[in-house]
């Protein structure tokens, strides 16, 4: 038994120090804790500024972690071996090793150097503990030890399925909520609000402000749901299915085993995926996942839209909103106020929309027993998650609750509407009614000149044509 010291995260060293792998020696900086098969990634696909996302690692500390767990309570690891990478796996999982996975996205497909990139970072951070000599793989062998038990096959999708539930779960979801909730307030709050309704750009019957909001409030409740329910499906887990899902070198359980530390962990209801051959072979639940992000994206979008054209003006817009002046709208235009959240929230949709074809062709390519182009999935399943719930928090805070209503425009509108002829049309014909509504647009009328005009009475004009009522049917 090797004696742990409390030592800080960090390398003074220098220069390159000697690592080693089964192809060979490989020089690596010797200020950090990788080896030799993470700096062959770093040489061999350096290609742009694409870096796997750090939440792929803090996963990874958990299912290292959990793997750890089992080992040791089942004495395949020594006890003070297997208390010590747990304990590293916890600073993995914290992000104080952030700096130690520098690798990209675009790598092998299966996520295998980002799983070693793990291993030796934990094996050579465990070794200085034990005042070891870094790099030896002694006594804390990234393989043998740290990936006891495991492939890349099974540890990549279960750190990609913990990874984007958190994300998700966590982030997403919460912000997507309170949005809900701010478009809820408002619903409730211009409910008696009258104004008139368009369909195909054109006017159309009147409702009140209140009902519209309820429905941007209940298309985006619509879309959480979904969103929760394909998030669900991440909850099952490749764990123990090693290479091809059989469990080759896993001991019997290991899956299920580790799945229920992983649950433990993260208070969620991870379980292990029924069929292995599935799980490794496809990355089906992680295109559903995304799918359900992209039709969310397609419902924010039309929210956004509908408020940025709602308060466009002041002059020659609609100006139904009022929204809030969050910042100049032109260099070059004095005053000028644009509805910049808006703008922002329909660009990040489009990515979001954009990234599921890349979602969705990575996931087609399930070749045989294994998915070789996970690394686009996640990084695109992350960085969606992660824009969707900052730019629903900032809709919100900067465009939503503080959004007010132009009342003498909407009443100006309620006056000079000339669909609301729709009324009368049951009691006069259908025909007569829009001789009525062409008069009025012909001679820049009111309605109500317009009917009066047409021989309408007046009596019956009023009792028929009450904007308040034909907010509701019947």
């Amino acid at each position: 038994m090797a004696t742990v010291h409390d030592i800080p995260i960090g390398l003074a060293a220098t220069g390159t120090r000697r690592e080693f792998d089964s192809l060979g020696d490989v020089d690596v900086p010797a200020d950090h804790y990788w080896g030799a098969q993470t700096q062959r990634s770093l040489e061999h696909f350096n290609i742009g500024d694409d870096r796997m996302p750090k939440e792929v690692y803090h996963a990874y500390g958990i299912v290292k972690k959990a793997a750890a767990v089992v080992n040791t309570d089942a004495g395949r690891l020594p006890e003070w071996k297997g208390r010590l990478i747990q304990r590293v796996c916890d600073e993995v999982a914290a992000g104080a090793l952030d700096e130690e996975f520098p690798l990209y996205v675009w790598q092998t497909g299966s996520g295998t150097q980002s799983n070693m990139n793990v291993n030796e970072v934990i094996s050579n951070r465990c070794i200085q503990l034990v005042d070891g000599t870094l790099g030896s793989q002694r006594p804390v062998h990234p393989n043998d030890h740290v990936n006891m038990g495991q492939s890349s096959n099974d540890t990549f999708p279960t750190a990609m399925h913990v990874a984007a539930f958190t994300m998700t779960t966590r982030k997403t979801l919460p912000a997507l909520k309170r949005l809900r909730d701010a478009l809820a307030q408002h619903a409730r709050t211009w409910d008696d609000v009258v104004k008139i309704g368009r369909t195909h750009l054109e006017d159309a019957t009147p409702l009140t402000v209140g009902q519209e909001w309820s429905g941007y409030h209940a298309a985006l409740d619509d879309a959480i749901a979904e969103v929760e329910h394909a998030t669900h499906g991440l909850l099952q887990l490749a764990i123990g299915g090693t290479a091809v899902g059989t469990g080759l070198n896993a001991p019997t359980g290991f899956g299920a085993q580790v799945a229920r530390e992983i649950a433990a962990m993260t208070g969620a209801p991870f379980q292990v995926a029924p069929n292995p051959f599935a799980a490794q072979g496809t990355l089906d639940r992680m295109v559903r996942a995304h799918g359900a992000l992209k039709s969310l994206a397609v419902t924010l979008f039309k929210i956004a839209n509908d408020l940025r054209w709602l308060g466009s003006g002041p002059r020659t817009g609609l100006h139904e909103l009022l929204l809030p002046a969050n910042e100049p709208g032109s260099s070059i235009m004095p005053g000028k106020v644009n509805p910049t959240q808006a703008e922002a929230m329909l660009m990040v949709a489009i990515q979001v929309i954009a990234s599921d074809v890349a979602v969705t062709m990575g996931g087609a390519e399930g070749n045989f027993e294994l998915n070789a182009f996970r690394p686009i999935l996640i990084d695109n399943y992350l960085h969606s998650a992660r824009i969707l719930a900052d730019m629903s928090e900032h809709f919100r805070s900067y465009m939503v609750e503080g959004a007010a209503l132009n009342e003498p425009q909407l009443a100006s509108n309620v006056e000079r509407s000339v669909m609301m002829v729709t009324a009368l049309s049951p009691i006069i014909g259908y025909d007569k009614a829009a001789v009525i509504s062409h008069h009025a647009i012909a001679h820049d009328l009111t309605l109500k000149q317009a009917a009066l005009a047409n021989g309408v009475s007046e009596e019956l004009f009023e009792r028929v044509v009450d904007p308040r009522a034909l907010t509701h049917g019947g």
